[in-house]
């Protein structure tokens, strides 16, 4: 990654019309993982093209219909990301791609520099499994819909956890930036959305990165919706939901190597998950499932 760039993208910052967040391989500095998010108005439609890139297309908010060249997905999609587990689309590479959103909505497109063109296809909220990490204050929920395990792309991973308010996750810290045994080299975004107080107050969230002696990096940053952090090395964790406000965050990674998504804790960190044995997980997960939740 070049040193040249920030690894903390606020909101708004890197946005290119008709896009509010644009990360691609050329302005994060590194060779493989990029993201967009659109936010369209009631009845708006979109039109792009994937060029080198396999691409999602990742409800946020509201639903959409998904064309691809000359075959169209119709997309459930949700009310947010704390209310459902959400269908989405694959996108292959060298495709047009036209975005409609009958009612409005905003859609996250997760993306990879690809080699290989894959179909086109629907990935359905059924299939995506659902699974809750840690313990106690350190309990959140991964919704693993572009895992290795879960759907092929050629070289794209995807995820989304949900951390409630005053948790930690992505903990105990850990990396994944080297071809090693028990590790993979995978660049990763992180974009965050944190939900707001009943009173419609927007929330916080705070992100912890470091670095190695040969390869600096240095985050502790207060996040909030919208906000990407780009972790192209070093260790990464913990993510904190400040008390009273859930957070969610897409993860997207991609890596020279085979499609695989492996990690490794922070020697000096990893002892706490053995002290997870007997502590229940946080009984407010899972935040969300397949059906709708219907509390604010």
């Amino acid at each position: 990654m070049s040193t040249r760039v920030n690894p903390i993208m606020p909101c708004g910052s890197t946005a290119e019309k008709p896009f509010d967040v644009v990360v691609t391989p050329e302005n994060a500095g590194w060779n493989y993982s990029g993201l967009r998010v659109l936010d369209l108005p009631v009845g708006a439609r979109v039109t792009f093209a994937t060029g080198d890139d396999e691409m999602l297309v990742l409800p946020l908010s509201g639903g959409c219909d998904v064309t691809c060249d000359d075959e169209r997905l119709t997309l459930t999609g949700r009310r947010s990301v704390f209310t459902r587990v959400t269908d989405f689309a694959y996108v292959p590479r060298d495709s047009t791609v036209t975005v409609r959103a009958p009612n409005g909505g905003r859609f996250a497109l997760p993306a990879a520099r690809a080699s290989r063109r894959l179909p086109f296809r629907y990935g359905s909220a059924d299939d995506v499994a659902v699974e809750l990490r840690g313990a106690g204050q350190a309990s959140r929920q991964v919704n693993n819909f572009c895992t290795p395990e879960r759907f092929e792309a050629d070289r794209l991973i995807a995820c989304e956890v949900l951390t409630p308010g005053g948790n930690w996750s992505s903990y105990p810290p850990h990396k994944h930036d080297e071809q090693a045994e028990g590790e993979s080299s995978l660049e990763e975004i992180y974009y965050y959305e944190v939900e707001a107080s009943p009173a419609g107050t927007a929330g916080s969230a705070y992100q912890r990165v470091y670095g190695h002696p040969d390869r600096p990096i240095e985050v502790c940053a207060e996040v909030r919706t919208g906000d990407v952090v780009l972790i192209p090395y070093g260790w990464h964790g913990p993510s904190m939901a400040a008390p009273g406000y859930d957070l969610y965050y897409l993860n997207v990674m991609a890596g020279p190597g085979e499609r695989e998504w492996l990690v490794r804790d922070d020697p000096a960190h990893g002892w706490v998950r053995a002290s997870w044995d007997g502590v229940p997980v946080d009984p407010r997960l899972p935040l969300t499932t397949r059906n709708e939740r219907t509390r604010s």
